[in-house]
């Protein structure tokens, strides 16, 4: 499985599935679309898949001829989960918002995992990049994919590489903003990191999931100070 993945991968015929098509998705969607890769895109809001449909942009920071290129490269957004079976890589990048005793709100990503789960097959790689605590990916992704009966490392592969962005410096952006990836083993980095190398500049691998969870956090906090 592993050795397919890759091949689909560096050959660019894998299909890249990235679910939350917001301020982080969508930039991570176009910048996989332009490199020549097959994208399809997943949200809950229709009003989304109607403007990429149209070839429109619905942030002022992304071009609307950006979204026309996709398109002519294949880029669809859809509401259909059922779809995420046809695809290599499945990107996570929903929202974790604080509740109301600031407390982390998952309810995106497993919500979202749960939806995904029934469609899951052998051979693809699931990344989340939604910002959370350390022990997210281990304790909320894996026993998921386990109870499909999937075995994590040699069935699919599940890596968290968390969602940058750097709002206002026009010196960087998805491509050029340093990533980092942390895997459940090493199989899952090796592809991990193959996947985002392939549209990403500089991929900083870490040791696990649980290291690259916490190194968004760090970040976040100096941002913060």
């Amino acid at each position: 499985m592993k050795n397919d993945l890759i091949n689909r991968i560096q050959s660019g015929n894998a299909t890249i599935g990235v679910v939350g098509i917001g301020y982080v998705g969508l930039p991570l969607a176009l910048r996989f679309a332009e490199t020549g890769f097959k994208v399809i895109g997943f949200d809950v809001d229709a009003a989304k898949a109607e403007t990429i449909a149209s070839r429109q942009s619905y942030f002022s920071h992304i071009a609307h001829e950006r979204i026309g290129q996709a398109v002519d490269n294949g880029f669809v957004v859809t509401a259909d989960m059922a779809m995420s079976g046809k695809v290599d890589a499945i990107i996570i990048c929903v929202p974790t918002p604080l509740g109301k005793h600031q407390e982390p709100d998952l309810s995106f990503v497993t919500g979202t995992m749960d939806a995904l789960v029934p469609y899951l097959r052998k051979g693809q790689l699931i990344s989340l990049e939604s910002t959370t605590y350390p022990g997210t990916t281990e304790e909320e992704i894996v026993p998921r994919i386990q109870a499909r009966g999937l075995i994590v490392g040699e069935d699919v592969f599940v890596v968290y590489s968390p969602e940058r962005e750097d709002p206002g410096n026009k010196s960087f952006n998805t491509q050029t903003i340093p990533k980092v990836v942390g895997g459940q083993s090493e199989a899952c980095l090796a592809v991990g990191k193959l996947l985002y190398e392939s549209v990403i500049d500089s991929v900083v691998p870490v040791s696990s999931t649980r290291t690259a969870e916490m190194t968004k956090l760090l970040e976040n906090i100096h941002r913060a100070v």
